[in-house]
């Protein structure tokens, strides 16, 4: 029987063979060194990445969900990203959600065989009433975890989009999507602790996928987070020179209209652009499914 080739994240590349008796300096360089190849690996991966946002924001767009679904290294990194959304798009924290194999426990050690529980993941997606609108994306470095492959499969099968992100090619993972992301980032300089130089490529992907869906929902204006959640001073400060800069005023202004607008970004650059209070301009943003550059753009009396 021919045994499967050795996935590329799991080999030892011989570079780093004795790295263990180098200074520490010279390790960290090393590693600098191969951290800096991650971004050329996931620039060949755009034209895949890109196709698979368009999808996931045309079914956000009509109200579906985004869950990423990992094991290990790559479901903390889904847990991850998935918390940033709430604060930093104002987003309702089912809208995106991270499913790690293990449940919370594993975010902080590891539990032992959840990575291997293929029922498990299939549950998880069921659990979570995965449809139609939503949006599955598994990650799993290898391309091979069945927690991830049993989930995706299930998604699949109750219509969700599928996406797999691994950094393997012509893995499983790749099969069982309708979306392939396959960042090839090669050995570790660890061997085999894809924490490393596959996490860092994960969590990439993941920023874009997030990031980009987001502007595609028109939950940015430009490049501006209007949808902040302005929950402490640093950020009632962000989100009043952000008012400033769009609405063309002094930050002092701008922090008095965001404080009558309930520390809502978009509601007060609405109140000082179209002079109106705060309950006026909430009704105006709804008029326009709360696109404030539809609602900047559009002759209103």
């Amino acid at each position: 029987m021919t045994r499967p080739l050795l996935a590329t994240t799991e080999q030892s590349d011989p570079r780093y063979r004795r790295i263990d008796r180098l200074p520490t300096e010279e390790i960290a360089r090393l590693m600098n060194a191969a951290d800096s190849t991650v971004p050329a690996a996931v620039a060949e991966a755009v034209p895949a990445i890109a196709a698979a946002i368009e999808d996931i924001a045309a079914r956000m767009r009509q109200g579906g969900r985004l869950l990423y679904v990992g094991a290990g290294t790559s479901g903390r990194l889904a847990v991850l990203d998935a918390s940033e959304c709430p604060p930093t798009f104002g987003t309702d924290p089912e809208v995106v959600r991270g499913i790690i194999a293990g449940g919370a426990e594993a975010l902080v050690r590891s539990v032992e065989g959840a990575e291997d529980d293929g029922e498990a993941g299939a549950a998880a997606i069921r659990e979570a009433g995965a449809g139609p609108l939503d949006s599955v994306v598994g990650l799993s470095a290898s391309g091979r975890a069945p927690f991830v492959l049993a989930a995706v499969a299930q998604a699949r099968r109750l219509g969700a989009l599928t996406v797999g992100l691994s950094c393997n090619r012509g893995v499983p993972l790749s099969e069982a999507a309708e979306h392939a992301v396959e960042v090839v980032v090669g050995p570790e300089v660890v061997a085999g602790s894809t924490r490393l130089k596959a996490g860092t490529a994960q969590k990439l992907v993941l920023n874009m996928i997030s990031t980009i869906s987001m502007i595609k929902c028109g939950r940015t204006f430009g490049n501006y987070m209007v949808e902040v959640s302005a929950s402490n001073s640093k950020l009632v400060d962000r989100a009043a020179r952000i008012v400033g800069e769009i609405a063309g005023t002094d930050v002092a202004t701008a922090r008095g209209v965001l404080a009558a607008a309930g520390h809502e970004v978009k509601t007060a650059v609405v109140m000082i652009a179209r002079d109106l209070d705060a309950d006026a301009a909430r009704l105006l943003l709804a008029a326009y499914d709360g696109r404030l550059d539809t609602v900047l753009d559009a002759r209103v009396p």
